[in-house]
């Protein structure tokens, strides 16, 4: 009888898990290639195909850091059992849904942090109060970052005296240098590490004197990466910067999507970590290829009536503001991800919507709407950990833990 208990909570948890993914893949995932779209640069199915692979690929070979957080970073003391990690998962995708369905803009990694750290404590847990001062911090600083970012950026496409087939190239650049330095699982890595980059892997490949405890081989390799993202859209603006532009805005659709997926699969795998790698003893691979899977088929199913959607609002926008917003998108993603910290795409999106605004003089949203939305993301965290404790409490009350 208990085998019979502990297997169907297996099996609760991972389709959970899988309806998780899937929600995150026809959402969070597909904002991205907006852009694109409303330039007329990629068509909508195509964009959402192109979304399904990416995510799926960022979530594989990125997600593992996010989903440990989520998963074993957020409670001291105490293990995530099958019962509350459906329990947490079950609370998140509710938020999630209700967010769809309302309009309202609510975060995933507001609403899966707080309900895992509800149960966690509902558990008997203790708090994990310095990852939470890490996570606190780096969503507090996302805005005036994000926003910072996407100003600066919105301003270099706007000076006269840079044309564009300078700045966009320079845009470029910085997005091929920082690829370059991206930590990916597929990297061969040192023994005491789970990810490696490209320049990473060739300095080891290399051994270079480093100077000032900087090592000259990675500075080389990011520098030659840079150079050559600068040269390929510089030659396709110098023929028509039209046409620079539109191929820049699918290459930056294509990198941010990589990194959503990377970012956001262990929202919907992390609470199974303990489940799949401790209680089953399966390699964490298996978890990120059920998140995969999920956001796979959320952003083939899903996707295309979102993108459509998304894209008329980024074609008000106009193409400089678009990628002023997604530029930072990029940088602070991957840092999360560095960071193993659980992120919301709508925080960066909407400061960057903001901060490329602000460099034509007017943010384009009102005060109110940006009250309204931080005010939401307060109520998701505190609603979602305070739901997420009691329907644990009642799950093992119900079922005997």
């Amino acid at each position: 009888m208990v085998g019979i208990v502990f297997w169907a909570l297996v099996v609760l948890a991972t389709v959970t898990s899988l309806a998780t993914a899937w929600a995150l893949g026809a959402n969070s995932n597909s904002p991205p290639f907006a852009p694109a779209i409303g330039a007329n640069a990629i068509s909508t199915m195509r964009a959402a195909f192109l979304v399904g692979i990416l995510a799926a690929l960022g979530a594989l070979t990125q997600g593992g850091a996010i989903s440990d957080t989520i998963g074993a970073g957020l409670i001291n003391g105490v293990q995530i059992t099958s019962l509350a990690a459906t329990a947490g998962l079950l609370t998140a995708t509710a938020f999630m849904a209700f967010g769809v369905y309302t309009g309202y803009p609510v975060p995933a990694a507001f609403a899966t942090t707080g309900a895992m750290v509800g149960v966690g404590l509902s558990l008997g847990g203790d708090p994990a109060i310095e990852t939470y001062r890490r996570i606190v911090l780096f969503w507090v600083l996302v805005p005036p970052v994000s926003g910072g970012l996407a100003y600066l950026t919105a301003t270099v496409l706007r000076r006269d005296d840079i044309p564009e087939t300078v700045g966009v190239p320079l845009l470029a650049a910085v997005v091929g240098g920082i690829i370059a330095n991206v930590q990916l699982a597929v990297i061969p890595s040192p023994p005491d590490a789970t990810q490696s980059s490209i320049t990473g892997y060739i300095s080891r490949l290399i051994e270079t004197p480093t100077v000032v405890r900087v090592d000259p081989l990675v500075v080389l390799v990011t520098l030659v990466a840079a150079a050559v993202s600068f040269r390929f859209i510089r030659r396709r603006t110098q023929q028509s910067v039209d046409k620079g532009i539109r191929t820049f805005l699918v290459i930056l659709g294509s990198v941010v999507a990589f990194s959503s997926g990377g970012s956001q699969v262990g929202l919907a795998t992390g609470p199974l970590e303990n489940l799949y790698g401790t209680e089953l003893g399966l390699p964490g691979i298996v978890l990120l290829v059920l998140g995969a899977t999920g956001i796979l088929a959320g952003a083939w199913m899903g996707a295309p009536k979102l993108l459509q959607a998304t894209s008329r609002e980024y074609a008000k926008l106009g193409v400089r503001r678009s990628i002023a917003a997604l530029v930072p998108g990029f940088i602070i993603a991957q840092l999360a991800i560095a960071l193993g910290i659980p992120i919301s795409f709508n925080n960066i999106i909407i400061s960057g919507v903001i901060g490329g605004g602000l460099a034509g003089g007017s943010a384009g949203v009102s005060r109110r709407k940006i009250g309204v939305t931080i005010a939401f993301w307060l109520i998701t965290l505190a609603a979602s950990t305070a739901i997420g404790f009691g329907l644990y409490k009642a799950f093992s009350a119900v079922l005997g833990g």
